[in-house]
């Protein structure tokens, strides 16, 4: 038997990765899994998992945290609370945005970011760009830079005013990202079709929150996935787009895929647990909680979201935690005032409860496989943004953050998390599951019951290469009129 002495050993687990379930102890050291087997040695700090399902931590790649906003309106989470919230909720890696304000450099914003998350992480966390201005210097030499220090993952938008770009500009970025070894995340929704429809709705007297998803149908979702791909396929590179909604954009990417494009998608907790509904059926000014883009849809999306997580179609599965309070002249109601929804600050907090939201109704509720689940909230989003596999497994030589469950009934109440939000959209849900210890990097940060600070503990990570395989195929595999291989070489 080896002598090795461990830092921690983790007794009796369940232990859950993206292809496996088997019973374990695990040995930690140096913050490092060292060991994986039965009866291991000693450690100098023991916990017995009781025969409790473990999981990797989360990693949570689509977050905002602390991003500059427009006065008078301010995100209610930093780093230190943004963290803190994670941790409790079972995420032991965030990777949040630095966006870049139009004519401002994107290594500023970078720069700026790092100073805004500097010894204030609880958990560890790494940074996408958001491109707003793709100038010739930022495509030939900032993006290519900051790729190669590892920042190698950026947002483009197709809808906000101050932050659109049009399909020269995506074309321009996708191509760096193919040079460059990037991932490029597309926000597809219609910027012209939504500001038209804004426009009808304002001159109809229709500004109430509700009317926020009017503005946004899932017509202009479906119509900027398409031309996403098509953008994609043009330059012959994968991409991700992020927080698919309902069944249109679903049909698109599947197309995708029986075409064999490396299209990879994201959901979010909010198109599987609010719907239209949750933004008012009346013209209160309640609804502005759930105003976010694309806003939630039905009941019947809700359950083509599902079926996309549980056959393959999502690849990751986010908080997209954009946090701003209700009651406040600092979030959704700016100086003070209720506004029409075009001036809602998009967004709602999720970064504590996706974990358990996730594990609750789809490991819990037959809906997923507890290997799915692992796949979806930690394995994948660290392939996708290079950081597998020190983050997103639980394996030798990996990171020792780590996830206990217990599986419980609650109710979901904002009293009980630990963000600076002063609502979440899903109070009252009923939960089956909630983590009982969250460890990252070895360290205890979260024991169910209360949240041992860490303040400034978490690394700003490097990230690599993205490592995710082709997406699988799990619809008829069409004919395709030309190669999309015959294009690049006409291009290089």
């Amino acid at each position: 038997m080896s002598s090795t002495v461990f830092d921690l050993v983790i007794r009796n687990a369940r232990v859950a990765t993206a292809t496996d379930v088997f019973c374990s102890d695990i040995g930690v050291k140096d913050g490092k899994v060292v060991q994986l087997g039965a009866g291991l040695n000693q450690g100098r700090e023991e916990i017995d998992a009781c025969g409790r399902v473990v999981t990797p931590g989360g990693v949570d790649a689509h977050c905002h945290l602390d991003q500059p906003m427009q006065a008078p309106v301010r995100m209610a989470d930093d780093f230190d609370t943004g963290t803190r919230s994670a941790a409790c909720g079972g995420t032991t890696t965030v990777i949040p945005f630095a966006a870049q304000a139009k004519g401002q450099s994107l290594r500023a914003a970078v720069e700026d970011y790092r100073q805004r998350a500097e010894g204030r992480a609880h958990v560890d966390y790494a940074f996408h760009m958001i491109v707003s201005d793709p100038t010739p210097t930022v495509l030939n030499e900032e993006l290519p830079a900051l790729i190669a220090e590892g920042f190698t993952s950026f947002k483009a938008y197709m809808t906000y005013d101050d932050l659109k770009l049009n399909d020269g500009q995506i074309l321009d970025l996708l191509d760096v990202a193919r040079e460059h070894g990037a991932m490029a995340m597309l926000h597809a929704e219609n910027a012209e079709c939504i500001e038209w429809l804004t426009r009808r709705l304002e001159r109809a007297g229709k500004t109430a929150p509700r009317f926020h998803a009017h503005s946004r149908p899932m017509l202009v979702e479906r119509e900027a996935t398409h031309r996403a791909i098509a953008l994609a396929e043009l330059v012959d590179v994968p991409i991700l787009i992020v927080h698919v909604s309902g069944h249109e954009a679903v049909e698109q990417i599947r197309w995708a895929h029986g075409h064999g494009l490396k299209v990879y998608a994201e959901t979010c907790p909010q198109y599987l647990f609010l719907t239209a509904e949750d933004l008012g059926i009346d013209d209160s000014y309640h609804g502005a909680r759930c105003v976010c883009s694309p806003p939630p849809r039905d009941k019947a999306n809700q359950e083509m979201i599902w079926n996309g997580l549980s056959d393959g179609l999502f690849t990751v599965f986010s908080s997209d935690h954009a946090p701003f309070n209700f009651d406040s002249p600092e979030g959704k109601k700016p100086n003070g005032e209720e506004m029409p929804f075009r001036h809602i600050p998009n967004g709602i907090p999720g970064l504590e409860t996706r974990m358990a939201l996730l594990y609750s109704e789809g490991v819990l509720g037959g809906r997923i496989s507890l290997n799915r689940f692992v796949e979806l909230t930690a394995t994948n989003p660290a392939k996708a943004y290079g950081l597998h596999p020190r983050k997103g497994t639980i394996a030798i030589g990996s990171d020792a953050d780590l996830v206990i469950w217990d599986e419980r009934d609650l109710v979901l109440n904002n009293a009980m998390l630990h963000h600076a939000v002063d609502y979440t959209p899903y109070e009252g849900m009923q939960l089956r599951a909630w983590p009982a210890t969250t460890i990252s990097r070895g360290q205890v940060i979260w024991n169910g019951k209360s949240f041992l600070p860490a303040r400034g503990r978490g690394q700003l990570l490097s990230c690599g290469a993205p490592t995710l395989m082709p997406h699988p195929v799990n619809t008829p595999v069409f004919l395709r009129p030309f190669s999309t291989e015959s294009l690049s070489q006409e291009l290089s």
